[in-house]
């Protein structure tokens, strides 16, 4: 009778093991087994199957032309499983394998130089992944499985994502060098309702966040019809003198090297934001990304980012 289970590993090794040697005694001793059970292991093998791999006689063992088809075959399914306990084993092993890390635009180029350093100082095994996604697509990525964490303004809203604050961030107020508010030390909030404020095109949290900051001081219908895809577009029209934005202090040192623009403060009770490391609550693997979200927090330290350091 043929058996519709199909071969066991252990099976499927013993016939490779012979395949190899052509020698019952050296197959045997290669797989640290006694010359009866490989026997047994082949044969279970070639019963499985319904052929036989290996004519063997008092002189010479050599393999039958199924056998000899079957070679490449059961030597993949070795290598298979090999690959998956491998990969298991460092599933298990804390900090190793990939880390696939989503971020948002408007803190990668900020945070990002730092924090890889400090990630492959702090964890030399594990190999980061960086994807720079709007907040949509890392929240779907997240949900998916694509991402494993994500670097984003927080609160997600989402049910299912931890979230690590990692640093909290005021926005300022960046206006062409010759604009009315350049030579102050800082403006009201209340100020952006006489402005024509640029803003980021549709997708971008930092958007919507400016877009709340307008509506809490009463300035909602101050945005221009403008758009920018990026932060570094965004100040070139501000210095083009085609309005006014907010941008995020982590982004100040960077965005505004160039001249032709002014940066204020807000006072009192400047507008910010909150950014965190969300993960899977399901992932479990909770510990681990706590000790990624501290190396972000001491990458902003190290980086001396504007930035009040969630937890101190």
């Amino acid at each position: 009778m043929i058996s519709t289970g199909g071969p066991t590993l252990a099976q499927i090794r013993a016939f490779l093991a012979v395949a190899e040697f052509l020698h019952f005694r050296e197959a045997a001793a290669a797989l640290g087994v006694s010359q009866p059970t490989l026997s047994a292991a082949l044969a279970g093998c070639e019963e499985a199957l319904g052929a036989r791999l290996v004519e063997r006689t008092t002189r010479r063992v050599m393999l039958t032309p199924a056998g000899e088809r079957m070679v490449p075959l059961a030597r993949t399914v070795a290598v298979a499983v090999d690959a998956m306990v491998a990969e298991a084993d460092l599933a298990r092993r804390p900090f190793s394998g990939t880390l696939r890390l989503g971020i948002i635009p408007t803190v990668a180029p900020y945070l990002l130089p730092a924090a890889l350093r400090g990630l492959r100082r702090s964890f030399g095994s594990l190999a980061v992944e960086v994807h720079e996604e709007r907040t949509a697509r890392l929240v779907d990525g997240l949900a998916t499985g694509r991402l494993d964490t994500a670097v984003l303004a927080l609160p997600t809203g989402h049910r299912g994502l931890v979230e690590q604050p990692l640093y909290d961030e005021e926005f300022v107020l960046v206006v062409p060098r010759g604009h009315p508010a350049a030579g102050r030390a800082s403006v009201s909030p209340k100020s952006l309702r006489e402005l024509e404020v640029l803003l980021l095109d549709e997708g971008h949290c930092l958007r919507d966040q400016a877009l709340d900051v307008c509506r809490e001081v009463g300035a909602a219908g101050v945005e221009s019809a403008t758009r920018a895809a990026s932060l570094s577009t965004l100040v070139q029209l501000v210095a083009a003198d085609m309005g006014v934005t907010l941008l995020p202090e982590t982004a100040v040192a960077v965005e505004t090297r160039r001249g032709g623009l002014a940066v204020t403060r807000f006072s009192p009770q400047a507008p910010s934001r909150r950014i965190g490391l969300v993960y899977r609550e399901s992932a479990g693997r909770g510990e681990e990304y706590a000790a990624i979200a501290a190396e972000l927090r001491r990458a902003a330290r190290v980086r001396r980012l504007p930035v009040r350091i969630a937890g101190t």
